[in-house]
């Protein structure tokens, strides 16, 4: 057998076990979720279109892509171990052709996959999210009301707000304060009960406001009951929902985190988490696979089901160290960065150790 032919057979069998095992499983995603939210579906009055084009086309895209890194590396624990209990394998490797060389129509396969779950993730999915979601917001999810605590943000340099209570939904706060700073210097504030957007005049409504002027030759004092106003924010810069940054595509999201780190968001470990998974979960394909490839090339006396088990033991560690250290960074201190690159890490050492020690 000649090496082409080798190549091509392995290739084949890594793509199209993924690909049939990918619509196996979104298909039975999609019988649940259909069974969950059907009586949603009926009550709330939409339409076949709509199920089918806005929700479940966009619900395959995001998942599918979701999910890609997991069901490539079952899926090549799956087909690897067939060929070694059929002794292929063995043949392939006894016949010349070295460990090393074996993994050539693998890493083909891998890049294939992850660019394709790349370019998916930086651009594709923000833009089916945008219809997802909205179907989602209109028949599933009910308003949560969703309010934002200890909200401070700079505006632009020297102006400085804070919210002790925000609900975004309302468009409306309570203890809201506006300072104003010259260098150091503090020279104006204005505190208010309660700060509402009125959407028909596009003006901010204060309620029972203060204005301090801060002067050298002594404070000047502006009380009142009411004040509408012009502020140089807008209701959804102050707090932004995190599904609006699902949908917005890799360079438009970036500009979006440059901008929350002025204003001092303190949601921007969830963007920048929003932002490195895009990449850091698609690169988590090429360390399974080395991993699935260097324990499924070994016959085992378990057979098939034994590599399946450890498999899967290894793939649930993965996703747990991740979920873990993503609750780190949303909670804590830890970088972003470090949360979703470090499980990569520790799981490439895994898999260069299996590597060097499977079958020559």
């Amino acid at each position: 057998m000649r090496v082409g032919i080798i190549d091509r057979y392995i290739l084949r069998y890594f793509l199209g076990t993924f690909f049939l095992t990918l619509v196996l499983i979104l298909l039975i995603a999609i019988v649940f979720d259909i069974s969950e939210k059907i009586e949603d579906f009926i009550t709330k009055g939409a339409s076949a279109r709509e199920i089918i084009f806005d929700y479940y086309l966009n619900f395959i895209v995001y998942y599918g892509n979701m999910f890609t890194s997991m069901i490539v590396f079952i899926s090549t624990i799956f087909f690897t171990s067939m060929l070694t209990n059929r002794t292929e394998i063995v043949a392939i490797l006894t016949g010349g052709m070295s460990f090393r060389r074996l993994m050539f129509p693998y890493a083909v396969g891998t890049i294939i996959v992850t660019v394709i779950s790349m370019l998916l993730a930086h651009f594709v999915i923000p833009i089916s999210n945008v219809h997802r979601l909205h179907f989602e917001n209109l028949y599933i999810n009910v308003t949560s009301g969703e309010r934002n605590n200890d909200l401070h943000r700079q505006i632009k340099p020297g102006h400085l707000i804070y919210l002790e209570n925000y609900n975004p939904d309302r468009m409306s706060g309570y203890r809201f304060t506006y300072e104003v700073f010259d260098g150091q210097r503090l020279i104006s504030k204005l505190s208010s009960d309660f700060i509402s957007f009125d959407t028909v005049q596009s003006k901010w409504r204060l309620d029972n406001y203060t204005i301090r002027f801060i002067q050298e030759e002594g404070d000047r004092l502006v009380i009142g009951r009411q004040l509408d106003t012009v502020f140089d924010f807008k209701p959804n810069e102050l707090s932004p929902k995190l599904y609006s940054v699902t949908m917005m595509n890799t360079p438009r999201l970036i500009e979006f985190i440059r901008a929350e780190k002025v204003r001092g968001s303190e949601k921007i470990n969830m963007y920048l988490l929003e932002l490195h998974q895009r990449t850091a979960w698609p690169f988590a394909t090429v360390i399974l696979v080395l991993i699935a490839v260097s324990l499924s090339s070994q016959k085992r006396r378990g057979g098939m089901g034994l590599n399946i088990a450890l498999g899967l033991g290894l793939c649930v560690t993965y996703v747990f160290f991740q979920r873990v250290s993503v609750v780190f960074s949303t909670n804590g201190n830890l970088s972003p960065f470090i949360a979703l690159w470090v499980p990569n890490v520790i799981f490439a050492v895994v898999g260069v150790y299996l590597y060097r020690i499977a079958p020559k």
